[in-house]
């Protein structure tokens, strides 16, 4: 039996400070997505009061992630109900059954709806029930301004006329307005200074039109040919660009350009199969296609006509060219999170056998629950390793500005690293710092990334080696922390640094999970977002991160 604390868990966590309400309305969001955690008031509650704390660009990311799970018709409703970017973002992602989009639609504004019209997967009835609200959702809404112009009260007594101006007297008689002119002006008619009124407040009132986007580039077509190979007829593609094409040509310089299976079928009249096209037509269609084609005879006389087939770009299989990475940030972080939870109950259980908390247990058995959590606490390590680069990689990594005491975070790190380096037997020398500098970084990212380099040097120690950690400043906007290799780093090149791997390695306990190149590789990555640099040198590593100017960082360094 198991019980499923993730819920729990994500509504203890802190939610009061800006970092932790994004944390929250993530990690509920996923939870609900992926069906761990039901959509009721509770959770949607959550949700909503944790909405106005979350910056919009977070709400869309999280709405388009909603395409990894299968969310509920509530998630997709409560994701409707925000901004405009945020709801389309779930509209897009979701997937529903039409029953569910049915029931849906009534709740959507006309931007949601005008989002769902854009998709292209959603079933006949749907679309009916999306073109019932077409009359609703393209109507122009109007508040008429007040008029400065005062009304005539036609049933006004005549025997109290109102008073003339001065000098008016001698005025003409007022000209008898006909039927016609009477409608335009009239209180029962359309008058024209109305009109210009409301053309006036719609264009003040009026929201900015979205920026229309370009129709996305097609990748298929089908065509059909004569007997010359000319194209003279297709669809799914710019009918400019490939009407009047020749697929063959006797001339160089003339056709389209395709390998010499097309040009064999030709001659043979016969079929061909995915054979090699390339367009020019400009950008929608320009590149590479695979077309294929059988030929057309006159069912009357037998004569040849020409082809018919069809064209679709090529797959990964189909092509020569190398695959573009495409790391997916976003699932090594979902993967992350799936094994944190159960690595921190190895090591939960693993302590309490071991500190023999629920009861007497024998000396073997307590000797293997420390293995265990030792181990464990490597794994954690190296899953919060993996958590950090899928941050930086997917551009999620969220850094607070703070001031930072240099000195004390480095007397810190090297407290913590005492116990590895009593482990390998080696030493770690911090050397006196003079006027300490004041960091202008994030305290917990800078902790990690100083802490984890030192930690990895000390790893690659052997006994009796000083690893050295040396500060400099001159005063100015940046500040360098130093620290030397051991025997075992410090004749490696830099570029066989950045790649070395576990198998490469010592097994000596201690030794980074992930190996010393991805926690060098992972340094490299922080120092950058930190707005800093690492530099490896033949014997040394230098960490260069900006320094805090000013009155914060005066007072920190008093």
């Amino acid at each position: 039996m198991r019980f499923d604390d993730s819920l729990k868990t994500v509504l203890a966590a802190d939610a009061t400070t800006a970092f932790g309400a994004q944390a929250t309305f993530r990690q509920l969001a996923d939870l609900i997505a992926r069906g761990r955690v039901a959509a009721d008031e509770e959770t949607l509650g959550r949700l909503r009061l944790l909405r106005d704390q979350v910056p919009v660009n977070v709400r869309a990311a999280v709405a388009r992630s909603l395409a990894l799970g299968q969310p509920p018709e509530a998630l997709i409703a409560l994701f409707a109900e925000d901004e405009p970017g945020v709801a389309s973002a779930a509209l897009r992602a979701a997937r529903l059954s039409s029953a569910q989009w049915i029931s849906l639609i009534p709740q959507l504004g006309p931007s949601g709806r005008a989002a769902l019209r854009r998709r292209e997967d959603l079933g006949t009835d749907v679309e009916r029930a999306l073109a019932s609200f077409g009359s609703t959702d393209f109507t122009l809404a109007y508040t008429p301004a007040p008029s400065a112009i005062p009304v005539v009260d036609e049933a006004r007594d005549a025997a109290d006329p109102a008073p003339a101006a001065p000098g008016l007297e001698d005025a003409a008689d007022p000209v008898e307005l006909s039927a016609a002119d009477r409608q335009l002006t009239g209180t029962g008619g359309f008058d024209i200074a109305e009109l210009v009124d409301r053309i006036a407040n719609f264009q003040q009132q009026r929201a900015v039109p979205a920026p229309v986007t370009a129709a996305p580039a097609p990748n298929h077509f089908r065509f059909q040919t004569d007997a010359d190979g000319t194209i003279r007829w297709t669809d799914g593609a710019p009918r400019g660009a490939l009407i009047g094409l020749r697929l063959v040509s006797n001339e160089a310089g003339e056709g389209a350009q395709v390998d010499g299976i097309v040009l064999g079928a030709f001659r043979g009249r016969t079929g061909f199969t995915d054979a090699r096209l390339v367009l020019d037509g400009g950008e929608r269609i320009a590149g590479e296609w695979r077309i294929s084609g059988v030929p057309l005879f006159d069912p009357a006389g037998g004569q040849f006509i020409g082809y018919q087939g069809a064209a679709h770009r090529p797959r990964i299989d189909q092509t020569a060219a190398p695959v573009a990475d495409r790391g997916n940030a976003e699932g090594l972080r979902r993967l992350v999170h799936e094994l944190r939870t159960p690595t921190n109950a190895i090591a939960g259980f693993s302590e309490l056998i071991e500190t023999q908390l629920l009861g007497p247990v024998a000396p073997p058995y307590r000797e293997r629950a420390a293995a265990i959590r030792v181990l464990a606490a490597d794994l954690v390590a190296a899953i919060e390793d993996l958590d950090l680069a899928a941050r930086i990689e997917g551009h999620a990594l969220e850094l607070r500005p703070d001031v930072v005491d240099l000195g004390r975070l480095l007397q810190r790190i090297t407290a913590d690293v005492q116990a590895l380096a009593a482990l390998r037997d080696c030493t770690v020398d911090l050397a006196p710092i003079d006027g300490t500098p004041a960091l202008a970084c994030d305290e917990r990212a800078t902790e990690r990334l100083l802490g984890r380099l030192i930690a990895t040097l000390v790893s690659a120690a052997q006994g009796g080696e000083v690893i050295a950690v040396s500060v400099s400043w001159n005063g100015l906007a940046e500040a360098s922390v130093s620290m030397t290799y051991p025997q075992a780093l410090a004749s490696l090149p830099a570029d066989r640094l950045l790649n070395l791997d576990v198998e490469g390695e010592s097994q000596m306990p201690g030794a980074p999970l992930l190996g010393t190149g991805f926690a060098l590789r992972l340094s490299f990555s922080l120092a950058s977002q930190l707005g800093g640099r690492l530099t490896l040198a033949p014997d040394h590593v230098t960490v260069t991160l900006p320094a805090a100017i000013g009155a914060m960082g005066q007072a920190i360094a008093n």
